[in-house]
C-alpha cells in the first residue's frame, strides 16, 4: 500500500533497475575479478556497448551468461 505523500516530498517510486552496468558491477555480480570479465569481453563471450571510452554490460547478458554456465552438461 503506497502511502500519501507528505508536504514537500514526493511519493516513493520503486527502484530502476539499470539496463547496462559497468564491468566493475558486472564483476561483482557475477563474483568474477575485473580482469576476468574484460577477456569475456575481449572473446565475445560477454557482449557490451561503448559509447565514447565507456563500456557497458547488459543485465540481460549478465543473466544469459548464468543461465548458459548453468544448463552446461557436467554442472
Amino acid at each position: 500500500m503506497e502511502t500519501a505523500p507528505t508536504a514537500g516530498h514526493a511519493p516513493r517510486q520503486p527502484p530502476i533497475e539499470p539496463l547496462l552496468v559497468r564491468v566493475e558491477e558486472a564483476a561483482r555480480i557475477l563474483s568474477l575479478s575485473r580482469s576476468t570479465v574484460y577477456e569475456m569481453l575481449d572473446t565475445g563471450e560477454l557482449p557490451s556497448v561503448r559509447r565514447g571510452a565507456a563500456r557497458r554490460i547488459p543485465l540481460a547478458a549478465l543473466r544469459d551468461w548464468v543461465a548458459k554456465q548453468s544448463s552446461l552438461p557436467g554442472t
